[in-house]
This record gives C-alpha cells, sequence and structure tokens, in this order.
C-alpha cells in the first residue's frame, strides 16, 4: 500500500471541489505556501540539481530505467500521467496538480513518492512559469487599467486547462492595485478539455466567496478550441476590440510550447485581428543544450524554440518582445503591439 501523507490545511488558501470527489488549494502565487524562490542562487541551484539528476538517468541501462518508471507509475497517479500518460500533452488537471508543490499536495496525490516527484527539478520549473508569467503579466497590465478605469477587462486564455494563470493575473491585480479591477471581468479559457475548465471555474467561486478576489465581477467562460483553426478566436478578439475593452492573452505551457510555427505565427495573427490585444503573455521551451538533451527522452513534443525562435514568430504577427523571464526549462514572454511596446514597456529585459 502506499505511503500517504495526511494532508494539511494551509491558512489563507482557499479550496475548490475537484468533481471527483475530493478538494484540491486553488494556487495563490502570492502566498507563501505556493511562492517559489526565483532569485539567481536559487535559479542556479535548481538548473545544478536538474543537470545531475539527468546524468543519474542517463547513467541507468534502458532496461533498469522502464523497470523503474512502471514501479512508480504503479505507486503514483502522477508518476502514471508524467510517463504513461494517454496523449503527448499533459492534462490539466494533471498539470495543475503537479504545480500545487509537494507540501500542498492531497489524496490521492500525497504518497510520499508523489511527494518526492512534486519536489524535482522540472516540476518545479512549472509552477516557475506560472509564477513568473502571472507576476510578468499582472505588472504589465496595471497602467493600461488605471489608465482606462471603466473598460471591462477580457483575459484571453489559449490552451490554459484550469486558466490558473488568469486567476493569478487578478489575484496579483487587486491584491497590489485593488481599483484597478473595478470593472466587468470576463475569462475567457479556449481549451480543447473539459475537466481542467470546470475546475477552473470552481476555483473561481471559491476566490469570489470569501477568498481573494471577494467583491469582484467576473464571468468564467468556455469554448472548446482547437488552435489549428482560428476563426473563432479571430472572431471573439474582433467583437471585443471592438467594444472599448482591455483585451489580454495567455498562454502557459500552451501554445508556444507545443505547436509549431505556422500554428503559433497564426493565432498570434489572430490576436492582432481588429486592433487586437493590449498584450500577449506566454510560455516557450528554451532552446538551450540540457534542454534540448533533456526533451530526446521526454514523451512531451514539446517545441525548443526559447524566447529568441518566439521573437521572430512575433514580430512577423506585428508583436514586439516587451520582457523576457527565465525559469528551467521554459522562457516567460510578455509580447506588446509593435508600435506600442517600446514606449509602453521599453527595451527587451532579460533575467
Amino acid at each position: 500500500m502506499p505511503d500517504v501523507t495526511p494532508s494539511a490545511r494551509h491558512s489563507g488558501v482557499v479550496y475548490a471541489s475537484s468533481g471527483q470527489g475530493y478538494e484540491l488549494p486553488v494556487i495563490d502565487v502570492s502566498l507563501p505556501a505556493f511562492a517559489v524562490a526565483d532569485d539567481p542562487q536559487s535559479m542556479e541551484g535548481l538548473r545544478r540539481t536538474f543537470a545531475e539528476s539527468e546524468q543519474r538517468r542517463k547513467r541507468l541501462p534502458k532496461f533498469m530505467l522502464k523497470w523503474l518508471l512502471r514501479w512508480m507509475s504503479r505507486r503514483s497517479q502522477l508518476a502514471r500521467e508524467l510517463f504513461y500518460g494517454a496523449t503527448e500533452v499533459l492534462s490539466g488537471m494533471s498539470t495543475y496538480v503537479m504545480k500545487l508543490g509537494s507540501a500542498n499536495l492531497v489524496a490521492p496525490f500525497n504518497t510520499s513518492l508523489d511527494q518526492q516527484l512534486a519536489a524535482a527539478p522540472g516540476v518545479i520549473s512549472m509552477r516557475l512559469r506560472l509564477q513568473q508569467l502571472a507576476q510578468m503579466t499582472a505588472a504589465g497590465l496595471r497602467n493600461d487599467l488605471l489608465a482606462r478605469p471603466h473598460a471591462p477587462l477580457h483575459l484571453v486564455n489559449i490552451g490554459g486547462g484550469t486558466a490558473i494563470d488568469s486567476l493569478n493575473i487578478l489575484i496579483l491585480l487587486r491584491r497590489s492595485t485593488p481599483a484597478a479591477l473595478r470593472r466587468p471581468i470576463t475569462i475567457h479559457l479556449l481549451d480543447p478539455d473539459t475537466a481542467g475548465p470546470q475546475f477552473g471555474q470552481r476555483a473561481l467561486d471559491s476566490l469570489l466567496q470569501g477568498g481573494p478576489l471577494a467583491g469582484l465581477t467576473v464571468r468564467f467562460l468556455h469554448t472548446p478550441y482547437n488552435w489549428n483553426d482560428t476563426q473563432p478566436l479571430i472572431s471573439l478578439v474582433q467583437e471585443l476590440s471592438l467594444a472599448n475593452t482591455i483585451v489580454v492573452a495567455s498562454t502557459e505551457g500552451a501554445l508556444f510550447e507545443y505547436a509549431d510555427d505556422a500554428t503559433v505565427l497564426s493565432n498570434l495573427s489572430a490576436l492582432r485581428a481588429g486592433g487586437g490585444v493590449t498584450l500577449v503573455a506566454g510560455t516557450v521551451t528554451r532552446a538551450d543544450p540540457l534542454t534540448r538533451e533533456f526533451l530526446t527522452t521526454s514523451r512531451f513534443k514539446l517545441v525548443p524554440r526559447g524566447a529568441e525562435g518566439l521573437q521572430r514568430l512575433a514580430t512577423q504577427a506585428g508583436f514586439a518582445l516587451a520582457q523576457v523571464e527565465s525559469a528551467l526549462l521554459s522562457d516567460q514572454v510578455l509580447l506588446r503591439p509593435a508600435a506600442a511596446s517600446l514606449d509602453a514597456s521599453g527595451p527587451l529585459v532579460a533575467k
């Protein structure tokens, strides 16, 4: 029987039903329970630990590695999703659980093996990408909101699973600049999944009912979306652009990481339709040697284009790269319409 560790509830954390008979914490990157250190020393330590773990893995004979993965998958639901999932894309709910962090796992995901997996450098990188993207977007959006105090805010989330990045953008803005969110807000989640969006709606409900978003007016709309057909996105952006709204797009662990160049370009072009969005935030798989070596044995078909590769596509679509933050395996990028980019955000800032 798996070694299960009792779950502990953290102060200030709200919970939402998973839809499967148990509750999950709602990630709030502003709380110590979920925050991940991203100072240079911590990042270097994470890279070193990851490189060492990859070297140990490569030294294992293939038959031993296969046996180990099967053994782990029998004892951990997270391991089954990571190593033997049905698709080449990690599901929205599985991704969400991994972002909770080892100290926040709940049954049935809190065996000792689950906790070890959740503390692995690659999983910590997933938590960092969410944190950095939410912080970057909230900071980049603040002045636009204050300059247009009556304009409705629309967060267009492409492939975001549970839309936890959109929720954290709102949480950070509410904590730093409450007046900026005194307006109608809508989250448009464009995703082919159903379980992730359903949890996202329940997470929003919990945040609105006594949580950090209490008192706000926020709608959550889910539209099934295949990013190979951009017509629904074009129609949405054009409609919103005509309504004197502020439109922000995000794609965390999704479009920029999995789609080919032509698909990324077509979606970015759709986001410029009808006047386009105020800014686009996304995560991009890094193109450095360590990441490329890791991907040679990963079952996930990520595209290692890095911030520089995305910049080339963004330029073709009429966007400029305004800011970059880097985690272990991904670059977090902020794009603005090219004509406004340098005026609004200054030159490219890399960390």
